[in-house]
């Protein structure tokens, strides 16, 4: 596969940024190829396309399967396997929040809870206690908030996201900015 400039820039870009989100640079490369794709790739085809070690490949392929970003396809007359990326923008969006928050936030709440539990009793460092509660409260009520957004339908986020600052005016019951400052 050949890659045009555009296509060579978002994957390098794409790449870079993985890195910066806590996976390799090839995971994010090899994503970024795959949505680009118009077909299903082999493994052989990524490293060539690519320029990086099958090995390198492998590994990033499995990673990028347990983020459910990548699924194996198989094409008829050819035995290797193929992968392909999915292309619903709001499920690629949906199923990096999740891994990132099975990875990231649910080990955290835990830890957070556990250790409130444990020291419910005790009137020692009550400053700590108080800002891990606060800590707690927030991740709590975020997750939350994620489980209703994740029920949403695409269409009903996209209205959402397109309402902007005007959501601001709904809940401060139709009051601009301009409004606020005088008030």
């Amino acid at each position: 596969m050949k890659l045009t400039p555009l296509q060579q820039r978002f994957v390098l870009h794409w790449g870079e940024m993985g890195s910066r989100w806590g996976v390799n640079r090839t995971i994010g490369q090899i994503h970024a190829l795959l949505f680009l794709s118009d077909k299903p790739l082999n493994a052989e085809e990524i490293t060539e396309a690519l320029s990086v070690a099958r090995s390198n490949v492998s590994t990033s392929l499995k990673e990028l399967q347990s983020f459910d970003l990548v699924r194996v396809v198989h094409v008829m007359g050819d035995r290797r396997d193929h992968f392909e990326a999915e292309q619903d923008t709001w499920e690629i969006f949906k199923r990096v929040v999740a891994e990132r928050r099975r990875r990231e936030i649910d080990p955290t709440l835990s830890m957070l809870r556990n250790a409130l539990l444990e020291t419910a009793e005790t009137s020692e460092d009550t400053k700590t206690q108080t800002k891990l509660r606060e800590l707690h409260d927030f991740l709590d009520d975020g997750t939350r908030w994620l489980d209703e957004v994740e029920r949403l339908s695409p269409e009903t986020l996209m209205k959402i996201m397109k309402m902007g600052s005007r959501i601001q005016n709904v809940i401060r019951g139709g009051k601009t900015d301009s409004n606020k400052k005088t008030a």
